[in-house]
């Protein structure tokens, strides 16, 4: 008696699925639980086991066919499965020949086969980008050793090796989105070095049996590979094929992709080919372009300070200030200041240490807007963007009243180095009540910050240059900096806010009144 095979139920917002790749065919042997065929919808490739034990009988829904939720796909029937059942034909005669030389030539060493998953993903993101494969197909790797990196809109986070041995296949390819705790490759306790040969082997041959193969000029089209080549639009002429007399495979495809080599423009369409795109610029003439995705990190920056500009009504007020004293300070004290707590002394302490003093004597400052509510924090949590590769991160200092410089400039060089990493946490980068950003690290004179929501004010440092200054009615050459603040006018006074910049001006040009603590 036969067995239906059915496509599994979809979560609501799935309607349909296409067959991505089956793993056996007509007369092949499957045990219970074992992977039959994979089915691709438009947010996660899932898997189908088999039901029972016994030999594939039919297949009802081929490779790059649209199916529905429990749609029937095909049947397993009773038997041992060594061969296909007979029926004197030759042709299943070779097949079963075929696959049983793929076993036996199958090196040893791949072990036991794990998952590989995508990390679960907080509350606040439905969604990250394979950013890169540090690791590829058969190439050894040791347990914890990062096989991957996954983008999100915050963060980037690290999938790892669960045991040593090597990949045995990529099921999501370098900039394709991925869901919390999706599959992203099959794992192989023990393989590696020789063991993509033995990964490749069985699909390779498997594959090489479909009924529906589409010829386009000289070369011949498996359907799965079919189904990918028209989703990047590449040229088929380009690409290589190494399935029986040239026939191109999925795996092919896959490999096109992830090169670039058969686009028939340079210009990146979607999943894998974004790094080939950034890296090989479109040349048409002398004009030459590029075209890549946007980050997600980017797309949020971008989503964020539009926000802001639309939700605040922002102003910015500006100052200037005397940076001599904290500059004499520093030299003063630097090397008794790095002797004692094994960090530099820089200018951001003084700047957090003033902007929390400011703060408390402001409140509204420090509060933010939560639909008509106005939320006053009894804390000070001061954001210090950090500027990285991938684009502008904010992480945020805790209770910054109760800290001393050192600590502050500990956590800021901190801060920097996992911010450059990819290292921040989700909660490293949420809340905060008051935001420091500095531009004059990379020279700006002046510039208007941009409010982080739901705060309501931001502090903007700027490049330090000799001016010349009227001082005790002479003139002399100061080191000046201008400070702007900009501020959510909705909650905050014209008057506060100058009040507020101006009491960092003189807390900063009259350093003894924060404490170093050296």
């Amino acid at each position: 008696m036969a067995t239906e095979i059915k496509a599994p139920t979809f979560p609501e917002s799935v309607a349909e699925g296409s067959v991505a790749a089956w793993h056996k065919k007509p007369g092949d042997s499957v045990e219970r639980d074992e992977l039959i065929v994979e089915i691709e919808t438009d947010k996660v490739v899932l898997e189908v086991l088999a039901p029972e034990a016994g030999v594939l009988a039919e297949v009802l829904a081929e490779e790059g066919e649209t199916v529905e939720s429990e749609q029937v796909l095909g049947s397993i029937g009773e038997g041992s499965g060594d061969k296909p059942q007979a029926q004197g034909n030759d042709k299943a005669d070779a097949k079963a020949e075929k696959k049983d030389d793929a076993k036996v030539d199958k090196p040893a060493g791949g072990g036991k086969q794990h998952e590989v998953k995508a990390p679960t993903f907080p509350e606040s993101i439905q969604e990250g980008t394979v950013a890169s494969w540090s690791k590829q197909v058969g190439e050894a790797v040791k347990r914890d050793e990062v096989l991957a990196e996954i983008e999100t809109d915050k963060v980037v986070l690290e999938v790892v090796a669960p045991a040593d041995g090597a990949l045995a296949e990529i099921k999501a390819e370098e900039g394709s989105q991925v869901t919390s705790e999706q599959v992203l490759a099959i794992f192989a306790e023990g393989a590696g070095g020789e063991a993509s040969t033995s990964a490749d082997a069985e699909p390779a041959a498997s594959a090489d049996d479909g009924a529906s193969d589409e010829k386009v000029g000289d070369k011949i089209l498996a359907p799965a590979a079919r189904k990918l080549v028209a989703e990047h639009d590449l040229d088929v002429s380009k690409i290589e094929g190494t399935g029986k007399g040239g026939r191109i495979l999925k795996e092919d495809v896959q490999r096109a992709v992830k090169e670039g080599s058969a686009s028939k423009s340079a210009k990146a369409s979607g999943g894998g080919a974004a790094k080939a795109a950034a890296a090989a610029p479109a040349v048409e003439g002398e004009r030459p372009e590029k075209r890549v995705p946007m980050s997600r990190l980017r797309q949020t920056i971008a989503k964020r300070l539009v926000q802001a500009q639309q939700t605040a009504a922002m102003l910015t007020t500006y100052n200037e200030v005397d940076m001599g004293a904290v500059m004499d300070l520093r030299a003063q004290y630097k090397d008794t200041f790095v002797k004692t707590h094994d960090v530099k002394l820089g200018f951001m302490g003084f700047f957090v240490k003033a902007a929390s003093e400011a703060l408390k004597r402001f409140p509204d400052v420090n509060a933010s807007i939560d639909g008509t509510d106005i939320v006053y924090h009894g804390y000070q949590d001061i954001g210090v963007a950090v500027s990285t590769d991938r684009g502008l991160v904010v992480p945020v200092l805790r209770d910054t009243d109760s800290m001393k410089i050192a600590d502050v400039e500990k956590g800021i060089v901190d801060f920097g180095k996992r911010a450059r990493d990819g290292k921040l946490g989700i909660d490293e980068m949420q809340g905060g009540t008051f935001t420091i950003t500095n531009g004059g690290i990379f020279g700006s004179l002046m510039s208007t910050p941009i409010i982080n929501p739901p705060q309501t004010a931001i502090l903007g440092m700027h490049k330090i240059q000799e001016r010349p200054m009227a001082v005790n009615g002479k003139v002399e050459i100061r080191p000046m900096m201008y400070l702007a603040v900009s501020y959510d006018h909705r909650m905050i006074d014209g008057k506060d806010a100058v009040q507020f910049l101006v009491t960092i001006k003189e807390l900063l040009e009259d350093p003894a009144r924060l404490l170093l603590d050296i």
